[in-house]
């Protein structure tokens, strides 16, 4: 391994949105430092599955909205 071309790796505390903490060791901030998340696995819908919202009208209404009184037939 190259020696000085790498970043330092040191130890950090994460706080999750929750308020839970967790010590992890991290190339962010330097040692001590603490990384407070907005979002997290444990409230974002990606990750949770929820807060899906389904859009009424989406491309392919308005598509034939606009242009489903066109006919090819003669």
């Amino acid at each position: 391994m190259k020696q000085d071309i790498h970043p330092e790796y040191h130890t950090i505390k994460v706080v999750m949105t929750d308020g839970t903490t967790f010590e992890t060791r991290s190339t962010w901030g330097s040692e001590g430092d603490t990384l407070t998340l907005e979002i997290d696995p444990k409230s974002h819908p990606a990750w949770t599955g929820g807060g899906r919202t389904v859009v009424e009208g989406g491309q392919v209404a308005r598509f034939k909205k606009r242009f489903g009184s066109f006919s090819l037939k003669k």
